[in-house]
This record gives structure tokens, C-alpha cells and sequence, in this order.
């Protein structure tokens, strides 16, 4: 099968593209990271997800590639909390790095080769500037630099922005000292109270925009293949990245500029002032991060993601999905030797049926799709549904919970009858070990995608099943002996016929996402979506400050 061209959606040119690297085989991707003053939030959360897919994606195209993603540790919302509790500002912002890798890894993203932060390039990024006014794009007034944006006749290429526009922003102060109200600061003159570092232009400290163009240049040299971020980077902070960039050095170019889409609550845009703004931390505590990590992959990137509890039930139910799957198939393989049934297996009452074709062509469809679906800018969207759900679907039906027929031994007078016996055994071996290693690759390719889109965890699937069960009875707030008991109590309501109480136990477990499943004589639980959902508690005060993209 031919493979797909990979096609992005450039921000640049506002299409989609044919990704081709500037250097064969290989790929420079630089990611803005988040300004470490507090723990990260949703729309941290799905920068780092989609990212880390694309990531994958490229290693699974066969690309060598060189993933940066920073760290903004010298900024003015650091220094400010920092005062405000008493703490180091290098302190604090080290702390929250390490919060942010700790919500990433529970979320799976894959480390980036490398994560520079902004006080470990103070030299980089001085000698940048010296480049920048040497070039005659940038003027000192008092300690401070700045850009001199008219000198630069591209700007607002990436945004469409116009000069007149630009006006102070949040992180843009109001000075009568610039040239023009549009310039922006490369260096800050130092203020007491604040971390400062020595510089040709006197002590002080880097402005936001310049650290993403000197690092990105130190990793990735000025010209390279892919920049991302969150679509409110595009102005001003890529904007102002690409006329530094060109001010140092007129070669400098970035290929493809790719930027995912807001994250909103209910469709209203999340604010701390409207109460409806959650850090990832919160959100895991009540569901397992790969349901968070299938919610955002729901969606393609470019597209605004709306944040509900009923998505989040929704996309945990359908990861439990996929593990039980996973988990009955592995069951189900190892009752089997070289497709003869183990000791138990009758009593297990398990059997696998799968037409070796069917299989094939269950793997042809869901290769061709998620290569389709994937080439064509990442569209996640729709990736885990269609021929990935007719996968899983097909490994469910496969495992029969039916006792397996043995053939019966029966004593041949004859030689010939005992031979066509064996004959007969062999044949239903060799089609049991066909049978078998089909489900084998069927449950291979679901991993594959699994593991592109980073849904396959390291842990065992009974593992990661409990701990789907585990934030199930969380939001439920029971424990395991309080569904035992119910089913139980159910049992003996069952037992003297009493239907009606017998059903509202259900129904009230249902309801709070406990799901009752009878098989046979026994009755086991799952999750379910709930009827009755239930919100997130209210954001702690301590914790409506979030950081924010660099």
C-alpha cells in the first residue's frame, strides 16, 4: 500500500501543505511551553497532548526528530507570585517545571529532546539582542530595549495584524519612551526586587518574545521545519518571534507554523473570573489521565475543544473499552499452546473463532484509515472510531464464552479410523493456531494506533482496568466493600423475588457510573457513563492563578 503524503495546515499560509523536512529524514519542531508560576491547566494540557501526537507521528513516519519544547522561568507573573508567598522566583518557577512534567508524564507525553528554560540562556539570548540592534532593528532608552518594529516591513505577516492594531496588551506596558507604541521589549532594565542579570545594556532581565528566538536558534538553528503553540501565541508572541528572528539573521525561517485550537467550558470560554477554569491535577484526581487524553484527541487540534463532564464520562467509558477488550482477548490467548487448549480451559469456557481473512481485512482497513486520517493534518477526530471500533468489535466477537468442544476420544478397532483421528486433530490445531495468531495481529494494529496517539500505557491492562475502577468509585464516593455489599443486598432481593428493590440498587449504581453486569450466578461491576452527572468541584483559590503559554 502506498503510503499517504503528510499534509499540515500551515498558519502562515492558511493551508494545508505537503510536510517536507529542510533536510531529508529529519525534523527540527520547537513548542512554546508554559510560564511555571502555578499548576498547568486544560488548555496546557491539550498544547502538550496534540504536540506529543504529532511527535509520535513523525517517529512513526520514520523521521529523526529534534523536539523542543521551553520552559519560561524569568517573568514578570513569577516574579509577582513569588513576592506575594515569599519565595524565590527561580524557586517557585523550578517547583511548578517539575509540577508541569509531572502532569505531562501522567498524560503521556513523551519527553522532548530538549526542555531549555530561559535562566540558563542568558548568553544566548544577550548575544541575540547585540545581533538585533548591530542590524539596526532595535534602540536602548534607559537600560531597556526595544524592537523597532517599523524597521522591520514584514510584520504582521503570520497574524495579519496590522501596525495601527497593536495596541498594549497584557503582557505589553504603555511607555511614552518607544519609538513607536507597537514596540516591544527585548531586554527590561532591572527594578529592585527582581532577578537581574549583567548585560552591555546594564543589569536587567530578557522580555518575553526574544528567549522562543534564541533558544529555538541554539537547539535548531534559525531555519527549521516546524513551530507550535496555542492559536493566542500567534499574536503577539510568534509574531514578534519572527521579526526578531529576521532581524538576526535575514535567513531565518520556520517552515510550518501549527497552533491548536482554545479549550472552552460548556462553550464558554474558561476564565477564572466565571469560576469554570480546572487545572489538569483536578481533572486527574477524578479521572484517569487517559480519558483526558482521549477527551482532547476527540477533537482534531485546530479545532475549539468544549469541555464537559458528559465528554469526559464518555471518553472514560470508551478507554475502560478498549482495555477490557485488550484484556479478554490476552485471557482468552493464553488458555492456548501452539492452539491446543491448557489444562482449564473447558472450565474457563473460552474459545477463539476468527476467520483468518476477516482478520486480514480488519488490519487493511484500519492501517488504510488511520494512515488516511493521520496524513491529513492529524485528524484525530475521527481515527477511533469507524474501522478502530470494527476492530475491537471484531476481537469481542472472536472470543466465544462458550466450553470449548473437545473432540470425543472414542477407542478404533481399526488402524486406519485412529489415524484419520489423529489426522483430524491435527488439522483442527493447525486451524486453531491460524485462528489464534490472527487475533494476535488484529490486537497488534489496535495497539500500533493505540500507541501512536500515546493511549497505550506500560502498565498491565487489569492494572490500568482498576484504576478506571478505582476514580469510577471516586466520583461515586463509595469503596469497593460498598458495591459488594449492594450486590449482595441485590443478590437477596433477587433471590425472594423482590424485582422492584432488586432494580433500584441498579439503577441508583447506574446512576452514580457503577454498572451491574450478571454472568451466570455472579454479578461483577464496571464503570459506565452516569446518569445523573456530576460537576467538578469548585477550583481551590489557592490554585485559579494558571500559567500561561510562552
Amino acid at each position: 500500500m502506498a503510503k499517504e503524503e503528510f499534509r499540515v495546515y500551515n498558519s502562515m499560509t492558511q493551508q494545508k501543505e505537503i510536510f517536507k523536512p529542510k533536510v531529508p529524514g529529519k525534523v527540527g519542531m520547537y513548542v512554546c511551553g508554559v510560564t511555571a508560576y502555578d499548576l498547568s491547566h486544560l488548555g496546557h494540557a491539550r498544547a502538550a497532548i496534540n504536540f506529543d501526537v504529532l511527535y509520535r507521528y513523525l517517529q512513526h513516519l520514520g523521521y529523526e526528530v529534534t523536539y523542543v519544547r521551553n520552559f519560561t522561568d524569568v517573568d514578570d507573573k513569577i516574579i509577582r507570585r513569588a513576592n506575594e508567598i515569599g519565595e524565590d522566583p527561580l524557586s517557585l518557577s523550578n517547583r511548578f517545571c517539575q509540577e508541569y512534567l509531572l502532569d505531562t508524564d501522567a498524560l503521556q507525553c513523551l519527553l522532548p529532546t530538549h526542555q531549555p528554560r530561559v535562566s540558563d540562556h542568558m548568553e544566548q539570548i544577550k548575544d541575540l539582542i547585540s545581533l538585533i540592534i548591530n542590524n539596526d532593528f532595535a534602540y536602548t532608552v534607559d537600560g531597556d530595549v526595544f524592537f523597532a518594529v517599523d524597521k522591520f516591513p514584514n510584520y504582521g505577516q503570520l497574524s495579519g495584524q496590522k501596525l495601527e492594531h497593536n495596541r498594549a496588551g497584557e503582557r505589553v506596558a504603555v511607555d511614552s519612551r518607544k519609538r513607536n507604541p507597537a514596540d516591544f521589549a527585548l531586554w527590561k532594565a532591572a527594578k529592585p526586587g527582581e532577578p537581574s542579570w549583567d548585560s552591555p545594556w546594564g543589569p536587567g532581565r530578557p522580555g518575553w518574545h526574544i528567549e522562543c528566538s534564541a533558544m529555538s536558534a541554539e537547539y535548531l538553528t534559525f531555519k527549521f521545519d516546524v513551530h507550535g503553540g496555542g492559536i493566542d501565541l500567534i499574536f503577539p508572541h510568534h509574531e514578534n518571534e519572527i521579526a526578531q528572528s529576521c532581524a538576526a539573521c535575514k535567513e531565518s525561517s520556520v517552515s510550518y507554523w501549527m497552533h491548536n485550537g482554545h479549550v472552552t467550558n460548556n462553550n464558554e470560554k474558561m476564565s477564572k473570573s466565571l469560576g469554570n477554569f480546572f487545572t489538569i491535577r483536578e481533572i486527574t484526581a477524578r479521572y484517569h489521565p487517559l480519558a483526558l487524553r482521549h477527551f482532547v484527541l476527540s477533537a482534531h487540534y485546530r479545532s475549539p475543544l468544549n469541555y464537559t463532564v458528559s465528554q469526559l464520562e464518555s471518553a472514560s467509558d470508551a478507554v475502560y473499552y478498549i482495555y477490557q477488550t485488550l484484556q479478554d482477548s490476552e485471557d482468552a490467548l493464553s488458555l492456548f499452546e501452539e492452539g491446543i487448549p491448557k489444562d482449564g480451559a473447558e472450565q474457563n469456557g473460552r474459545t477463539i473463532q476468527l476467520d483468518p481473512a476477516d482478520a486480514q481485512e480488519c488490519i487493511s482497513k484500519l492501517r488504510t484509515e488511520f494512515e488516511t486520517k493521520m496524513s491529513d493534518d492529524l485528524n484525530t477526530a475521527h481515527i477511533l472510531t469507524g474501522a478502530f471500533q470494527d476492530a475491537l468489535k471484531l476481537i469481542n466477537s472472536s472470543i466465544n464464552a462458550v466450553k470449548k468442544k473437545q473432540p470425543k476420544k472414542q477407542k478404533q478397532q481399526k488402524q486406519q479410523k485412529q489415524q484419520e483421528q489423529q489426522d483430524q486433530e491435527e488439522q483442527q490445531k493447525k486451524q486453531q493456531l491460524l485462528m489464534n495468531q490472527s487475533l494476535v495481529e488484529v490486537k497488534q494494529e489496535v495497539k500500533t494506533v493505540l500507541n501512536i496517539l500515546g493511549l497505550l500505557s506500560l502498565d498491565a491492562y487489569s492494572e490500568v482496568l482498576q484504576q478506571f475502577k478505582d476514580k469510577a468509585l471516586k466520583r461515586a464516593g463509595l469503596v469497593e466493600v460498598d458495591v459488594t455489599n449492594l450486590i449482595d443486598a441485590r443478590a437477596i432481593a433477587r433471590k425472594n423475588k423482590d424485582f422492584s428493590k432488586s432494580d433500584q440498587i441498579r439503577a441508583e449504581l447506574t446512576a452514580k457510573g457503577i454498572a451491574l453486569m450478571d454472568q451466570g450466578k455472579d454479578t461483577i461491576w464496571r464503570p459506565c457513563v452516569p446518569v445523573e452527572q456530576q460537576p467538578l468541584p469548585p477550583v481551590e483559590q489557592q490554585q485559579q492563578a494558571s500559567p500561561v503559554q510562552t
